[in-house]
């Protein structure tokens, strides 16, 4: 009997399962998720102002939509969200009130920042006010593409309406991408091109005046 065949066979198959065990191995990230928190926590409290473009999907109660723009944050608590679809719809943070307005509307809404329920607050901790490790419980870390890294957690005091929010960062902290699971299965998704760090941020960039003839509205905050 012939053993050479089989020993061959026999030694490409464990040399197959050897490189199996390291591949698998090398999708494992060796960062913790506390780890990871932490190096997006340096990434972003280092900074004084960003700018990048986003693009926004919403799936959910049978709607889907697409929206994009370009992104603004500014330290402390200032955001601008200037959307180039839908063309002129605005969403800013002035540190004080966050206000709401799309072309066309018949009022301008008008939220006190305290009382912000909105799917883009939690962006906030991109200005360097929070730590993840601390707003976020059971995080959880995976490997994504390109050498990226899933930073997955629950965010505290929005259980009743997020079930999950996941990040994609890159190794170094930088955030691509930010997944809101709620808890009525609607998912939006957040994702950020051309990030711009530390650059000059012009005068009254977070000063919102309302066209003329446009009504203020201040909505009661949810129950």
């Amino acid at each position: 009997m012939n053993l050479v065949p089989r020993l061959r066979r026999g030694g490409l198959a464990l040399a197959a399962a050897m490189l199996l065990s390291i591949y698998l191995c090398a999708q494992q990230p060796s960062l913790t998720a506390k780890e990871m928190a932490a190096r997006v926590d340096h990434h972003y409290n280092q900074l004084h102002s960003l700018r990048a473009g986003f693009t926004e999907t919403y799936e959910g109660l049978g709607v889907r939509r697409t929206e994009s723009g370009t992104l603004l944050l500014e330290k402390p608590g200032h955001m601008r969200w200037d959307y180039a679809s839908p063309q002129g719809k605005l969403f800013l943070l002035d540190g004080k009130f966050a206000w709401f307005y799309t072309p066309g509307d018949p009022q301008v809404q008008r939220i006190p920042a305290s009382q912000l329920d909105d799917l883009r607050s939690p962006l906030r901790f991109l200005l360097g006010h929070t730590e993840l490790g601390k707003e976020m419980d059971t995080l959880t870390l995976g490997s994504v593409a390109n050498g990226q890294f899933s930073l997955s957690g629950q965010p505290k005091g929005q259980e009743k309406r997020i079930t999950r929010l996941t990040l994609t960062t890159t190794a170094d902290g930088a955030i691509t991408s930010i997944e809101i699971e709620e808890t009525d299965g609607a998912l939006t998704r957040f994702s950020f091109t051309q990030e711009q760090t530390n650059g000059a941020v012009p005068a009254n960039t977070f000063h919102f005046v309302p066209p003329a003839g446009v009504p203020v509205v201040n909505p009661l905050p949810a129950s």
